[in-house]
Formats: structure tokens, C-alpha cells, sequence
């Protein structure tokens, strides 16, 4: 039972680690212009509500969550090192996208401290 568990896990993983980081960056990337374009309703301001910090949080929230994926897919990397890419489902299919979501997690990571950055200095409510 034990030993059945274990392949579960780490195609669990896998799929963290392929699909974390893209997930948090589209959160993050919507959110982020809600909180935007809710800065400049007059409506919203009797809230209260900070937007540097929702824009801070979202952007730590979302980079957490991608550093936590690129740390799914190097485990599983690490644990599917001995297959090839040439050996037949699962473990050839979990080391190949493991590799995939490596790369792709750093690219994400690097959008979301973008789209952060940026959303600090934009601010849609000015007149053109």
C-alpha cells in the first residue's frame, strides 16, 4: 500500500511543479489590476484599504507559491534522475516535465516580480 502511494505523490508533485507557477502568476497578474483600477473608484475609497500593501502581498503570496512549485519540480527531478527521456510512462514522462516546469517556474517567478514592480508605478486613474 505504502509503496503504491509513493509513484501518487510524486506525479502529484509533478503537476504542482508544471502548472504552480503559471497559476499564481495569472492570479496575481488579475488581481493585481482589480486592486488597480479599484484604487480609482471613488466608491472603494471609503475602505480604506492600502493598494501598495494588496500589491506587496499579492506579489509575495504569488513569488512564494512559484518558489514552492520550482521546489516541487526539483524534487522531482531529483527523484526521476535515473529515467531517461527515451524510458517508457511514468517516470520518463515525470522527468521530462519536472525539467520543463524547472525552467518555466524560473520564467514565471521572474514575470511575477515584474508584474509586481510594475504595478506599484501604475496608476490608471490620471487623466491622458
Amino acid at each position: 500500500m505504502i509503496a503504491a502511494r509513493a509513484p501518487r505523490r510524486i506525479e502529484l508533485l509533478q503537476w504542482f511543479g508544471l502548472f504552480g507557477g503559471a497559476a499564481a502568476w495569472t492570479l496575481q497578474h488579475a488581481a493585481l489590476f482589480a486592486v488597480a483600477v479599484a484604487r480609482c473608484n471613488s466608491g472603494s475609497a471609503q475602505w480604506g484599504i492600502d493598494a501598495t500593501a494588496w500589491k506587496l502581498g499579492l506579489t509575495i503570496g504569488a513569488a512564494v507559491v512559484a518558489a514552492g512549485a520550482e521546489l516541487a519540480a526539483g524534487v522531482t527531478w531529483m527523484r526521476t534522475r535515473g529515467a531517461a527521456e527515451s524510458e517508457a510512462p511514468p517516470r520518463g514522462r515525470l522527468h521530462f516535465f519536472s525539467l520543463c516546469a524547472l525552467v518555466g517556474n524560473v520564467l514565471f517567478l521572474g514575470a511575477i516580480l515584474l508584474d509586481g514592480v510594475g504595478s506599484l508605478y501604475w496608476h490608471p486613474c490620471g487623466q491622458a
